[in-house]
Formats: C-alpha cells, structure tokens, sequence
C-alpha cells in the first residue's frame, strides 16, 4: 500500500529543522495566486507553531462544498489536498442558484445554462400562478448543471494551489494523542492502476468532511444519522419549440400526486429540462410520483427524449454533531439543506468557504495548528447566520406541505406581489428584506384566512370520501 509519510509529524509540536515538510507525491511548494480578499488572522497566542511546513488540510468531496473550501484553504496558505471519486458526478439536483452567489462566488456566466425570470407554482388542480413579476431588470435565478458547475470549483481550487486527486474515501484513522495526525484511507484512481486503484494513507492536520449525505467522513466521528429525502430527476431533451418555452421558465409542482412532503419541478438546463421531485415520508414510491410529475407536465414535455436518470439522498435537517475536534463537516454532509424548498448549492459553498476561512484564520494563514475551538467559530458563525432561515422553513414545510387543501392555499399565497418580493429578496439575496409593517399586517391576516380555508376545504373532502 502506497502512503503519504513524514519522517516525523510534526502537528502539535516544534519539529527539528531537518524534518520533512510534506508528504511525498504532492508538490511541496505550490504557486500561489494573490488572495481574493485579506484575512484578518488571530489565532490564539497559545497555538503552537509549525516549523518548517504549512498546516495540511484535506478535503473530502469535490462539489460545492468541497471546491470553495479547497479554494479558501489553498488561497490563504494552507497546504490543501481534495479527494474526490466522481469527476464528472452528475447528482440529480434542480441545479437552482440565487444571484448573490455569482458574485460573491465570482462564477463566469458561461456555466449558468438559464437565467430564470419567470415560474409557476402550479396548485393540486393545476391553478398556475405565474411568480416573478417583482424582479428588477438585472435579477434573475441562475440554472446550472452540477457536472459543470463542480468542475468549474474544483479546477479554481488547483488553479489556486490546491492538490485534486481522483480517488474513494474509505475511512480515517482518529489520533490517539493530542500531537498525532489524522491517517486517511483512500483508493487512488490515476488511469494507471485500472478500474481497481492503488490503496493509499495520508497524515493531515485537519479535515473538512463534504462528502455528501452519505458522508464516510461524518461516519467517522460519530456525527449521527439525520432525515433524508429521496430525489428523483430524469433529464429530458424535448423540441426546439417547447424548449422555447422553457427559456427563462421554471415551473414548481405541488399535490399528493407528485409528492406527500416537497414539490416536482421543471427546471430548464442547457440544450434539456431537468424534470424531478423527492420524498422523505414514501421514498418507496419515488417512481411512482415521478411519473406522475412528468404526466402534470407531459403537453410541454410531449416528443422529449429521456437522456439520464438520476437519484440522490438529500438531508433534511443538520446533523446532531458538526465538529469533532480537527474534524468539520460542510454542505449535505452536514446537513445543510433547507426544508420547503430543497435548496443547497449556496449553503454547501458558503459552508465549506467559512470553514476554510475559520481555519485560515486560526492557523495565521498555516503557521500555527489549529484546535476544536477554531473551528467551533464557524459553526457559531454559520448558525447564527443561517439557521433562523432552516427554521421558517421547516414551519412553512408544516403548514402547508401537509395536505392538498393547505397546498392550494400556499399557490394562492404565492400570487400576492408583497409575498413574491418578500420572497424573491430573501432568496437572491440571502438576507431578510425589511417589510412595511401594514402589508406584513395584510400578510399576515391574508395567510390565516388561507390556513382556515384549507382546513374547511379538507373537512369537506374528508366527508366526500366517508
């Protein structure tokens, strides 16, 4: 078994000069672009120093997640190396992102396939309501596909100075001591071991678990178990003429039919659309809701030609257990998906940056190791930013996921113009949009007389089928 070795690790304590500075087979001296952005560095005086070498951090997971950690890391002076076994993974996803994160994220524009300006929300008996009449000239939702999107990161991570190497996790070896290092097991897949691979270990500092729902990573550390959904998506090449249509339309389906507990969608891809739903409470009948998500849509899809089918777990809540002293889990692997709407691109990117960053931070830009209590910062950080959305989210998924009758009462809902602007805000912008009192009033009052509604409708349903 071939491994990255050091002739002594040197994590928690001063090494003697002589020692080896990094692992072999990864280049020890990479060329570094100048840093996006300065970061203010205040690592703890306590820290111990690193002689001779940088902080090693290894990332597991090549998609959103794991690429703007790998590019952070690698920007600020950390030693990075970012394991990943599909390059080409195409994960079943609507591939939705909100504007902020082109720019926050500087993403070339010639990886967004659609700029989305118009949807429908699309009732139990098929009341379209047409969304996005708020949005300004320049504000769009961004479609994407994952396969190049991943790509696009992981090749900034290398660009960068990171290290990409194609290959399986298996499992990491725990440090028995407080000054020994992680030991990574993994399978190498270099095009010349063949299909096999070559069994490889490697010693780091710290890892960054973005591997996904099924994250061997969180396995390791005990993370627990959370809630998945099942997502569903087949990609559908469909004439030119109803592509025409899908041009800057996505279109969001919602009734028992197509799901018990989210939404089926058409979202429009490059040259395809990409048609889909998911279920946490009857992943047994994810087919079965599919077809009839295709069925919903088949006047508009009609003479499309399926070219892939995908399925993929998707996390409903965080993980019990984020952090395990060098050890942080980030996207999926951690559980960052939001109820109601499935969103996750851009909460598994800002994840794995602000880890990076709180590492960066930590280590004085790689000079100093790092402890639980650096990283801990970014969990503090991330929950106090974003977890008050997880849990709004959750309610309105409560509310009105729960039964046909609250459905039609949340598209009815989504035809307010203040409840389209509130919402496109908050979504584009990842930031709650100050309200006017009076309308929030009429919101208010306008979504209880829905929620009243929808209950009477069910009654009367209920006494129907008696």
């Amino acid at each position: 078994m071939a491994s990255f070795t050091l002739k002594s690790f040197t994590g928690l304590r001063q090494s003697s000069p002589d020692q080896t500075s990094f692992v072999s087979n990864v280049p020890s001296s990479l060329s570094l672009p100048q840093r996006r952005t300065s970061l203010r560095v205040t690592a703890s005086r306590a820290s111990p120093n690193l002689a001779n070498r940088k902080l090693r951090v290894a990332v597991i997971g090549g998609g959103p997640a794991g690429g703007a950690a790998a590019e952070t890391l690698a920007q600020g002076g950390i030693e990075t190396i970012l394991i990943e076994r599909k390059m080409d993974n195409c994960k079943p996803c609507g591939g939705a992102i909100p504007l902020c994160m082109v720019g926050e994220f500087n993403l070339p524009l010639d990886i967004i396939d659609r700029r989305v300006t118009k949807m429908k929300m699309i009732s139990p008996s098929n009341i379209a309501v047409d969304i996005g009449r708020t949005l300004k000239e320049h504000e769009y939702i961004g479609m994407v596909r994952r396969e190049v999107l991943d790509q696009y990161l992981r090749e900034r991570a290398e660009k960068s100075g990171a290290t990409v190497i194609n290959g399986l996790f298996l499992k990491i070896d725990l440090p028995e001591n407080w000054d020994t290092p992680y030991v990574l097991h993994y399978t190498e897949y270099d095009g010349k071991t063949g299909a096999t691979g070559q069994k490889k270990t490697m010693e780091v500092d710290a890892v960054i678990g973005a591997d996904g729902a099924n994250s061997r990573v969180a396995k390791s550390i005990g993370a627990g178990d959370y809630d998945y959904a099942i997502a569903f998506q087949e990609r559908i090449r469909i004439p030119d003429d109803k592509m025409t249509y899908y041009e800057d339309l996505a279109e969001m389906y919602v009734g028992d039919d197509v799901s018990p507990d989210f939404y089926g969608w058409v979202f429009p891809k490059c040259d395809h659309v990409a048609v889909g739903t998911g279920t946490v409470t009857h992943k047994g009948d994810i087919k079965k809701f599919q077809l009839a998500t295709r069925n919903r849509a088949k006047d508009k899809i009609l003479g499309g030609k399926i070219i892939r089918v995908e399925a993929h777990p998707i996390p409903e809540h965080p993980r019990p257990r984020r952090l395990s002293k060098r050890v942080a889990l980030v996207g999926d692997a951690a559980g960052y998906v939001t109820k109601c709407s499935g969103e996750g691109i851009y909460f598994a990117a800002k994840s794995g940056r602000m880890c990076a960053e709180a590492i960066v931070e930590g280590s004085q830009n790689g000079k100093k190791m790092i402890d639980e209590s650096d990283l801990r910062k970014y969990l503090e950080k991330w929950d106090k930013t974003y977890l008050p959305t997880y849990r709004v989210l959750d309610v309105l998924q409560k509310v009105f996921y729960r039964s046909n009758p609250a459905r039609e009462a949340f598209v009815e809902m989504c035809g307010d113009e203040y409840v389209q602007k509130m919402t496109f805000d908050s979504y584009l912008y990842k930031r709650v949009a100050p309200g006017s009192p009076l309308e929030d009033l009429k919101l208010a009052v306008n979504t209880i007389g829905s929620v009243f509604r929808a209950n009477a409708l069910r009654r009367e349903i209920e006494k129907l089928n008696v």
